[in-house]
């Protein structure tokens, strides 16, 4: 079954945390101020190449507490950019002027700030369910999987083992194996998504709750159900309100055929979560196995950005920015009282190009201080596995050239020789070119 073009991830990784991946460890400004109705709030303004073909341009980021803001400005070496002319951009009117901060302690609490747009990095519930069962009791009681089972699961993603861990956990225990030995890890389009598999969750015979099986399925945003029918031609029931859960929200139900070794899809979302792609095809039958999997991860990583926008989500997170917001502009107004503003530029001021050397021995040493703290955030926030991890994300992620990269699967001739041209595989084959 072919499952069209539609099939695309929304709000891509690519548009999102613009401050990890092109602000820290590099020399940015950053201001604080309040709109004519008394708002607070912060600027970021960075001049950079990244991610647009070594052609330098601002980018820049208005953090408010309705959320943030981000737009490229193209750069002009005859025409100096200012925060006015960048605050015009975002239709921000400000009767005073902003002011720049200038410790370097303002990057980790803007990254605080950025965490809040939602998850980068994914963990989904794996549930193994019989038939028949009705409780969610029963699901987290059954100790072990099927083939088919196990079959589905090997096709999310690869089998690794949790002690020693060193990517994004998902919440499992990675020293002492008290959230079992395996889990089940992928990483798509940027995305790292780890699976909390029930099977692979510690099981326990004298508690019919499986209360540690539940602790972490059940308090995942989105989950797989997969229902297991020993006849393929069963009609399989399941209602979400069979699991306990107040924070899970869409559930994909999973079925295997294995008389026509096809996927059968089913998705219930909670009412409040908006209507979010792609669009199940009809009938949800998919014999393309890796196919199925494209289109099941992108539903899943859609569903959850999408839940964020629930009224539970969305207003927890508004009030996180907005006590976030408040407090880091007290904190920031003491600070540069306290600094007495020896710096401060007035509003109409340009906003300077990162270039060492022209400035005071005092202000180098702060911009090289501002710098080293930005790259311990970053590496501190990789290490975490809460970072993005795209090749746009950053360089110390990067595929190394020699990394074998594979590009086609069946390519219908033996290639004699081959070169690159810009960004695309220029091959020779004896018959003829491709």
């Amino acid at each position: 079954m072919a499952t069209g073009s539609d099939v695309h991830l929304e709000n891509p990784e690519y548009h999102t945390r613009w401050y990890f991946k092109y602000f820290l460890g590099k020399i940015h400004q950053n201001y604080v101020g309040a709109d004519v109705e008394k708002n607070i709030f912060f600027l970021s303004v960075v001049l950079t190449d990244a991610n647009n073909h070594n052609v330098p341009q601002y980018r820049a980021i208005l953090w408010r507490k309705t959320g943030t803001q981000k737009i490229c400005i193209p750069y002009n070496s005859a025409k100096s950019m200012s925060v006015k002319r960048i605050l015009g951009r975002f239709n921000i009117k400000s009767e005073k002027s902003p002011k720049e901060i200038y410790t370097p302690d303002i990057q980790k609490e803007l990254l605080l700030l950025e965490e809040q747009e939602g998850s980068v990095n994914f963990k989904f519930g794996v549930l193994y369910a019989k038939n028949g069962q009705k409780s969610d009791d029963e699901m987290f009681s059954n100790e072990h999987g099927s083939e088919a089972f196990r079959k589905l699961v090997s096709l999310l993603g690869e089998t690794i083992t949790l002690k020693g861990w060193d990517k994004f956990n998902g919440g499992l225990d990675v020293k002492n194996n008290t959230t079992g030995t395996e889990s089940i890890y992928t990483m798509y389009e940027g995305h790292e998504v780890m699976f909390h598999v029930s099977t692979s969750l510690p099981y326990s015979k004298d508690n019919k709750q499986q209360v540690e099986r539940k602790r972490h399925v059940g308090n995942d945003i989105v989950t797989i159900v997969f229902m297991d029918a020993e006849d393929p031609e069963d009609e399989v029931f399941f209602k979400p309100s069979m699991i306990r859960s107040h924070f899970t929200h869409i559930f994909a139900l999973v079925t295997y055929n294995k008389n026509e070794d096809t996927y059968r899809l089913r998705v219930y979302s909670e009412e409040s979560v908006p209507l979010f792609g792609p669009p199940l095809p009809a009938p949800a039958v998919f014999d393309d196995h890796r196919a199925f999997r494209d289109f099941l991860l992108v539903k899943l990583i859609n569903g959850e950005k999408a839940a964020f926008n629930t009224p539970i989500f969305a207003n927890k997170r508004q009030r996180t920015l907005e006590m976030l917001i408040k407090n880091l502009q007290q904190d920031m107004m003491q600070e540069t009282n306290k600094q007495n503003m020896l710096n401060k530029r007035s509003f109409s001021d340009v906003i300077p190009d990162p270039v060492w050397g022209w400035r005071s021995k005092k202000e180098e040493a702060r911009q090289a201080e501002f710098v080293k703290i930005g790259q311990i955030l970053k590496l501190k926030t990789i290490v975490k596995g809460d970072a993005p991890t795209s090749l746009a994300s950053t360089s110390l992620l990067k595929r190394e050239p020699w990394e074998p990269q594979c590009i086609q699967n069946d390519f219908l001739f033996e290639i004699v020789c081959g070169d690159s041209w810009g960004d695309k595989l220029i091959v020779g084959t004896e018959s003829g070119s491709s």
